[in-house]
């Protein structure tokens, strides 16, 4: 069943806010110094994770402080619903990663299964070096071993979170902060 706006906008007005739009411009300020100092001299190329890292990698693009190039790549196990299932490639990047430096912007580092997948992809692609970034990581044991992103903005509870690019029910991605719907 289909979600409503109204019923989106019903659980918007019930959520907890776990990050304010302040605190989470922080810590995008904070991931900026990191990649500058980490990217600044390697001619990355940034690659957008569609749909949920279309806010975080606008808001990272203005404060990375080097050259770079854009694209983007559409993996996803969610399509719109609460939880993951298998992962569909919807759209891989039109620039050639050979031998490139890479940096995959996602929204969330959840069960990692779809960022892991996305960065195996592309080393077998021929990538010079992949580095992944999230916004968000949640807490709990349920990641594959041996995988974590090298840039973590902020963590959170382990609950279902939207706002900033990360959508309830393919909605609320709009939403200036980060919140956890109610239990």
């Amino acid at each position: 069943m289909s979600t409503t706006p109204e019923q989106a906008w019903e659980v918007y007005a019930k959520a907890d806010c776990l990050y304010s739009a302040q605190q989470v411009e922080r810590a995008l300020d904070r991931l900026a110094e990191q990649l500058t100092e980490r990217l600044r001299g390697t001619n990355p190329l940034l690659l957008c994770v569609l749909n949920g890292a279309v806010v975080t990698a606008g808001q990272l693009l203005t404060r990375l402080d080097f050259p770079l190039e854009l694209d983007y790549l559409h993996a996803t196990r969610y399509q719109g619903e609460t939880r993951g299932g298998e992962l569909h490639w919807i759209a891989h990047p039109r620039t050639s990663v050979a031998g490139r430096t890479l940096l995959v912007v996602d929204d969330i580092f959840d069960e990692g299964i779809t960022l892991a997948a996305i960065v195996a992809a592309l080393r077998a692609e021929g990538a010079g070096e992949v580095l992944s970034a999230v916004l968000v990581e949640k807490r709990h044991d349920r990641k594959p071993e041996g995988f974590r992103p090298e840039f973590i903005g902020l963590e959170v509870e382990d609950r279902y979170v939207f706002g900033y690019g990360m959508d309830y029910k393919e909605y609320l991605r709009n939403v200036p902060g980060i919140f956890a719907v109610p239990d």
